[in-house]
Parts: structure tokens; sequence; C-alpha cells
């Protein structure tokens, strides 16, 4: 889902104790983001910040519409061969990277194979080695016009997965984004912005790139549609603080900027800011480790989700703004039927039945949270954990850095993790996203056969209507297992002075083309 603001502020002033100088001085556009990105290489070393950024900047063959489908981008067209596993991109003419060099079928080839070398650490290698089903067998440029790749099985998912903004889209940039000896330097790209400087924990700053040709269209459609820059720089500031973000918005100092959910009401009431908070397809949930000596029975994660009052967890860890969604679809989605609506029912006195028959001892059961301001890891464990008491669970709170819970979880190494996905539009990948082999991904919650084949059919399945019988008996079989339990979709939340026009966020991110400033 994407924000999209429309309106006029004349005065510009300057936070100076932020280190920023007018606007006016400077036709600087300031976005204020909660922490630095990771790396400047693109779908590498990377978080849903640092894509935010970096998808400004690169792009690649197809790219998502609004509704999150998926179409062209730097290719004009891709047609699919009668089996299924045969892609043909035409690509755009005249397309430029930021140096000026000319887009061709060659930096398609050498983009692609550098993001398949083992050595790159590409996140989404797995996804087209045949790890994770697909495998790509080949990979030609026949003409300077056409990049072909074939695959070893009907996927209905894999333009998704090209696409997907955590791969970086599958940016197609420059051989000279790398140095001579191979590794990595910065992202020349074909995107509306040209990296300029990176100063780490400070800030990253983008250009207007004036030989910029939009993919055809005539309004916004994500990552696809009109694309203009119309702001000569953007500073992303690194403002860890929230209150200090906040400050900055209402002086002026900050332009656009993530805000808490509990800032909402107050900000709606500044005269020169616009709010608006919006659900997309991440997902907030609790991670029930199935290997736990006292969570791999059943019973007791059942009596767990069903000790949580689901509608007071949500209203009061997201200011109100959200909706509960016990479904790995999001309720946003073409797929979300009404089996995806039933959910879990607050049922107290079921969850102490549960727990005698399971023969819980009293065992302490800890919840892993973190106090990142624009999550609800924190509030949703402390109000998970009062329900849990309640019936008799002791339940208990480790409360982590970010990055020690995100090792945590990559390792498998927690009883219970309040946890936030990133966005997955397609049901398929949302399933995939925590389904799998815990041998192999130990970061996997839900290690079922059953499940996981009912997973891989979806992803070889074209037919819309059979996929969504593929996704609602996966939906009924998650709820009665309870490998984990989602609560609700993730509630965005920005802030933006009024005098700034056309800028948006969809899914998280924000999108910096069309975005004007007023005088």
């Amino acid at each position: 889902m994407r924000l999209k603001f429309f309106s006029t502020y004349a005065a510009v002033p300057a936070l100076l104790a932020l280190g920023c100088v007018a606007h006016a001085q400077t036709a600087q556009m300031v976005v204020a983001q909660p922490a630095d990105i990771r790396s400047t290489n693109p779908g590498v070393n990377r978080d849903n910040t640092t894509d935010g950024v970096i998808l400004n900047i690169v792009e690649g063959l197809v790219g998502y519409h609004d509704n999150g489908t998926v179409g062209p981008l730097l290719a004009r067209s891709v047609t699919t061969s009668a089996d299924g596993l045969t892609y043909t991109f035409k690509l755009r003419p005249n397309v430029k990277f930021h140096n000026g060099d000319p887009l061709t079928s060659a930096d398609v080839l050498w983009s692609w194979k550098r993001y398949t070398d083992p050595k790159t650490d590409w996140r989404c290698l797995s996804e087209f080695d045949g790890r994770s089903g697909v495998k790509v067998v080949s990979a030609t440029a026949p003409d300077a016009q056409t990049f072909v790749m074939q695959i070893d099985r009907p996927s209905a998912v894999f333009l998704e997965n090209l696409a997907r903004t955590d791969c970086a889209m599958t940016a197609i940039l420059s051989k000279k984004s790398v140095k001579e000896d191979g590794s990595w330097d910065k992202p020349i790209g074909t995107g509306p912005f040209k990296f300029e400087e990176w100063k780490r924990g400070e800030y990253l700053t983008m250009t207007a790139f004036a030989d910029y040709i939009s993919p055809p269209g005539t309004k916004f459609d994500a990552y696809l549609g009109i694309k203009k820059p119309l702001v000569g720089q953007v500073k992303f500031l690194v403002v860890p603080d929230m209150s200090t973000a906040k400050a900055g918005l209402q002086s002026g100092a900050i332009d656009a900027g993530q805000i808490t959910s509990s800032d909402v009401q107050e900000l709606k009431a500044n005269k020169n800011l616009n709010v608006i908070a919006a659900i997309d397809a991440g997902k907030n949930t609790l991670l029930l480790q199935t290997n736990d000596p006292v969570l791999k029975d059943e019973r007791i994660r059942q009596a767990i989700a069903l000790s949580l009052n689901m509608k007071q967890i949500v209203e009061a860890s997201s200011e109100g703004l959200a909706r509960v969604n016990n479904s790995a679809v999001p309720d946003t989605s073409s797929f979300y039927s009404q089996i995806q609506k039933n959910g879990y029912r607050y049922d107290p006195a079921r969850a102490k039945q549960l727990l005698r028959e399971a023969g819980y001892k009293g065992q302490p059961i800890v919840i892993q949270a973190n106090k990142r301001a624009h999550v609800p890891s924190f509030s949703v464990a402390v109000l998970s954990q009062a329900m849990m008491q309640a019936v008799g669970i002791n339940a208990q709170i480790e409360v982590l850095e970010w990055a020690t819970q995100l090792d945590r979880y990559n390792s498998g190494n927690y009883q219970i993790s309040s946890f936030t996905y990133s966005s997955r539009l397609d049901p398929a990948l949302s399933y995939e996203q925590f389904s799998g082999r815990k041998e192999k991904q130990p970061r996997k919650v839900w290690d079922d056969p059953a499940a996981q084949k009912l997973i891989d059919q979806s992803f070889a399945e074209a037919d819309p209507k059979k996929r969504q019988v593929l996704f609602d008996q996966l939906h009924t079989m998650m709820i009665a297992k309870t490998p984990l339990i989602v609560l609700y979709n993730v509630t965005d939340s920005w802030a933006v002075r009024k005098r700034v026009t056309g800028f948006s966020v969809w899914e998280g991110k924000p999108l910096l083309w069309n975005t004007q400033l007023g005088k």
C-alpha cells in the first residue's frame, strides 16, 4: 500500500541543532531515518531501511505496481514460453546509467552473473539456484536489447522474486559499480536519483538524474508508472531518537520522516504537517520455537494463542491504527478469503485446560523483544506476558538489542520472539518466509512436511482459484498447529511537511520521484 501527500507550505525554517542548513539555500529535501543503511550494495548487506533508500537509485527488469502485481520496469516487455520455462525480456530503449553509459543486455547479464556468484552473498541467491525450488539453468543476451532466462520448472512467483524489494529488485548495475579487483565501490544504477555521498552513521545524499527516462504511464504506480526526479537533492538523515525527529518535523528542518504510532494524533493537529498511517503486508508476530522442550507440545502453543486478547493487543500496540489479522495473507490481498479471516478466539478457560492436559509445570517461557521505536516488539511482549501470566504461564521478557535479536532469530535461539517480518505480497512468498526445514535454515519457524508440500504446489500453480484453495488449506493448518501467531499487519506512520507535494511511501519505503518542494 502506498501513501501520497498533496499540499503546499511556504515557510522553510531550519533546525541548526540537527546540522541542517536552510532549505531555501540548498533546495534540499531532508528525510529522517531511524537507523542508518547497512550498505550501498543492493540486495547484499541490507535491511528494510537500506532497501527504501537504495531503490530510489537502482532498478530491475521488473517491479511492483501499486496493487502488488509485477510488471516491466527496465524491460519494455516480458514474454513467457508455452511451457513456462523461458522468459524473454526486451529492454526499453535509450535508458542510461548514471555515468552516461547506455543500458544493454550485456549489463543485465553481467549483473546476473555477479548476483549468482556466491562471493557476492546476494540475499536472494537461494531463490534462483535450486535450493528453494526454482533453478535458473541459463541466462543469455542474444542481442543488445534482449535478455533470456530459462528455469528448470514452472513458477508462479519467478517474476515476483525478481521484483522483491529485499532482493533489490535484482537491480541492473553498471560494471563500474565495482572496483578493478571486483570489490564493491558504489551503486551506479538507472534510477531517478544518483548516489552522491554516504557518511556512515550520519546521512546519505542523492541527486536528481537529469537523463532519467521514466517507465511508461501517466500516474503514480509504485515502482512503475510515471517517475520524475523533481527534487535536486535528497538527504536521508539518520535520527535514531524519534523525539528528535518529531521536533525536526515540527520545526521544518525535516521534510518527511517515520513517526511512532503514539505521535500520530499529536502531529495530526499540527497545521504544518500531513500525517497518514497505512497498513502494508509486513507481519507483526510472536514466533514459537517448536524445537523447544516446552513449546514442542502443540497444546501449550495453542494455550498461548488462546490466552491472548488479540483485539486489545493490536489496539494498544498500534494506538488504534491497525486491525487483527491472524493470517499470513494481508487483508488487502485478493487471496484474503473468508477462510483467511478465521483466527484465534480469546478463551482463557480453554487455555488453562490445555495447559493442564499438557502437564505444564510452570517452566519459564521467555519472550525476546527489542525496543526499536517504529516496531511494536516490546509493547506486544509486555501485553502478551500479562495475558499469559493470567492463565498460569510463567512468561518472562528478555529485552535485546535489535542486532542480537536478529542473530538469535537467524540461529533459532529463542522460545518466543516478538518479531516483525518485512512485506511479502504474494501469499506463497509470505508462507515461505517462515516455513521450511530448520536443520537447513534454523531461522525457519514452521517445519512441517505437509505444509511445505502445499507451499511448493502454490509456487508452481498459476491458476488463482487453485492457488486460493492451497492458501486456505495452509491457513487452516497454521491456526491448528500454531508454529507462530500472526497478530496484525505492519502500520506505517509518516509525517510530511505541507510544503512537500507528491511524496509517496509504498510498503514502508519512501519513493522520492514525483516529489516537489514548495517555496
